[in-house]
């Protein structure tokens, strides 16, 4: 555990996102955005890890996050995601939704209007509201997508999405489609255990990974069937987010109120990737406001080989002791950062991908 470092931050954190790197460069991320909730004035920040490689220190500037800049943010943050290298958007307690923008050179952040990605938002009202900020309008609103409380929404490809909700269960909607209906509902039998986090697979969509109140991953292949395909014993209390690594997608990580960070490697008696074999998937708020790259849809994937002796899931815990709620989690390249209702922010550089 000496890769991980600890910084006290006097504030609960509940999301943490890092800045997106250029996939054309191997480049480590270096900057991540926090926001905070629960507090009584909560705020968004832009820390740095540094570059390590240019450190006149020794072998060891792995120090802890420096604060760069932050601004206040009226409620509770209840997602965070990068726009672009210096545009991030927030949802807000209060219903807003905001976009900030970090001044890399003044180290300022500011309100900005300008963007130009679709965002969806969902929430406790059961509304899917779809706008573009550059239109200074709503695009699209399904008023009554669910009556219950959707908890988290990402796409599925450029003109699908999928929504959990606290029912257990997983709907698709293609804004393709007029009607306000989903074009598939997959659910969890027996007791409508409440999802909160839901991701897809960067490279095979079908394969979608959840996660809820019962601390259970689940696995679907929405392509087939209408339940999941796999569920595994991960966490002792609400899951809070799950993602697969966007590059290595044998790997996924989530986060729990247990107060733990969990790494979960797929393997398979295979040539093929595991990840591509078997289909993990990570639970959070969409990635990004945009789409994912199309991928291969014809490989099987271990978690979804249906035999477990042909494949096997080995997990680890990420952080050196249990604390409270680990709210928020996210893995880029090698690194790994995570927030806490300990007022703690955890920063692992080595995590082995």
């Amino acid at each position: 555990m000496e890769s991980v470092n600890a910084k006290y931050v006097s504030q609960k954190i509940s999301k943490t996102r890092w800045r997106p790197v250029s996939h054309s460069t191997l480049q480590q991320p270096d900057i991540f955005a926090t926001g905070s909730w629960d507090n009584e004035d909560n705020k968004i920040s832009f820390w740095s890890i540094g570059n390590p490689g240019s450190s006149s220190l020794d072998d060891g500037f792995e120090g802890d996050p420096q604060l760069l800049c932050e601004h206040k943010h009226d409620g509770d943050v209840l997602d965070l995601q990068f726009l672009d290298q210096d545009k991030i958007v927030t949802t807000s307690s209060t219903g807003a939704v905001t976009i900030f923008r970090h001044h890399q050179n003044s180290q300022t952040i500011s309100v900005s209007q300008r963007c130009s990605p679709e965002i969806v938002t969902v929430g406790e009202d059961g509304r899917i509201v779809v706008f573009r900020a550059d239109q200074e309008g709503v695009v699209r609103v399904i008023e009554n997508a669910d009556s219950s409380t959707i908890h988290a929404v990402t796409y599925l490809r450029t003109t699908e999405i999928l929504t959990v909700n606290s029912i257990g269960q997983l709907k698709l909607w293609d804004f393709r489609q007029q009607s306000n209906s989903p074009s598939q509902i997959l659910s969890l039998s027996g007791d409508r255990v409440p999802l909160h986090c839901v991701d897809r697979h960067p490279n095979q969509q079908h394969i979608v990974a959840t996660g809820g109140q019962d601390g259970m991953l689940c696995v679907w292949d929405i392509r087939q069937g209408s339940a999941p395909f796999s569920l595994m014993e991960a966490h002792s209390a609400e899951m809070w987010e799950v993602h697969f690594h966007p590059s290595n997608p044998d790997h996924l990580f989530t986060c729990s109120e247990d107060g733990s960070l969990l790494h979960w490697e797929t393997s398979a008696q295979s040539d093929m990737p595991s990840f591509l074999q078997g289909g993990r998937n990570n639970s959070m708020i969409s990635r990004s406001a945009m789409a994912p790259a199309g991928g291969n849809q014809s490989l099987i994937s271990a978690w979804l080989s249906g035999d477990s002796s042909k494949g096997r899931v080995e997990t680890t815990h990420m952080l050196p002791s249990q604390t409270l709620s680990v709210n928020s989690l996210d893995v880029l390249g090698q690194c790994l950062v995570c927030g806490t209702d300990g007022e703690a922010i955890f920063v692992n550089r080595q995590v082995p991908v």
